[in-house]
C-alpha cells in the first residue's frame, strides 16, 4: 500500500503524511503557487489569538501552520496523528514541553484527542479534516477540547464558485499535481490521493451543516481564491 484509500482508515493516512513529511511544506508551496502563505495568514487573522490564550492547531503536520499563532503572543500546540510529520517538526523547530523556548508537539488522533475537557481559547485545523475517518466525531472531540465561547476556524479545500475555472482546477487536480510533487521528490502516490480527496469532499453548505450538527453555533464561512478553499468559522455555546 503506498496511499491511502478514500475510505480513509487511521493507519493508512498516517503512514502516507510518515512517507511525504520530509518534502512536504516545499510541495505544498509549489502546488499552491504560493497561496498557502496566505491562507495561513487568514487563518490566524480569523482566530485572533493574543498573549494568555491557548490555541490547539490540529493536523499541525511539522508545525508551520502553528508559527502563525505564536507569532501573535498565543501559546500554541501543534497536534498530528503522523509521527513523521512530528518529528519532522520537532528538529526544525520544536521541543516536547509546554514551557520554555520552541513549538510544543503532541502526537493525537482528532476522533479521540488526548486533552482535556474546556481546555483551549480556540481550536483550528488546516486542510486536514477531510483527511479524518469521521468528520462529525472529530468536531464533536474539538468541540470537547474548547472553552465555553471558544472558536473554531477549518481551512479546507472545497468547490469552487465559477463553473469555467472549475474545469480547469480540476484538470490540475487530477493530472498535473501528481506530476509536480514527483518532480520535487515527494510521493505522488500521495498526491493522487490529495486530488481524489479534494474532489471528493463537502462543498461549503455541507461542511456548515455538519459543523453545526456537531454542537457548533454560528457557524459562516467564506471562500478565498474562488473557493479552492474556504474558511469555517464556529463558536462553543456558552452554556
Amino acid at each position: 500500500m503506498t496511499r491511502a484509500q478514500l475510505d480513509k482508515q487511521p493507519h493508512e493516512v498516517a503512514a502516507m503524511f510518515d512517507r511525504t513529511a520530509r518534502r512536504y511544506d516545499l510541495v505544498n508551496d509549489v502546488i499552491s503557487l504560493g497561496q498557502v502563505r496566505l491562507w495561513r495568514k487568514a487563518v490566524a487573522d480569523a482566530v485572533d489569538a493574543g498573549p494568555g490564550e491557548i490555541v490547539l492547531d490540529l493536523g499541525a503536520g511539522t508545525g508551520t501552520s502553528t508559527d502563525a499563532f505564536t507569532g501573535l503572543g498565543a501559546r500554541a500546540i501543534a497536534s498530528d496523528f503522523s509521527i513523521g510529520m512530528l518529528s519532522t517538526g520537532v528538529r526544525r523547530r520544536g521541543r516536547n514541553a509546554l514551557t520554555g523556548p520552541g513549538l510544543p508537539f503532541i502526537a493525537g488522533d482528532a476522533l479521540n484527542l488526548p486533552f482535556a475537557d474546556n481546555a483551549f481559547d480556540a481550536v483550528t485545523i488546516s486542510v486536514a479534516l477531510r483527511n479524518v475517518h469521521d468528520t462529525e466525531q472529530a468536531l464533536r472531540e474539538m468541540l470537547r477540547v474548547t472553552k465555553p465561547g471558544g472558536k473554531l476556524v477549518i481551512l479546507e479545500f472545497s468547490h469552487v464558485t465559477v463553473k469555467s475555472f472549475d474545469l480547469v482546477y480540476r484538470e490540475y487536480l487530477m493530472k498535473m499535481l501528481p506530476k509536480v510533487a514527483k518532480v520535487f521528490g515527494s510521493n505522488d502516490d500521495s498526491y493522487e490521493y490529495l486530488a481524489e480527496s479534494i474532489r471528493d469532499w463537502h462543498d461549503q453548505p455541507a461542511l456548515a451543516e455538519i459543523i453545526q450538527r456537531a454542537g457548533w453555533e454560528r457557524v459562516a464561512w467564506r471562500n478565498l481564491n474562488l473557493g479552492i478553499v474556504a474558511l469555517h468559522r464556529g463558536y462553543k455555546p456558552q452554556g
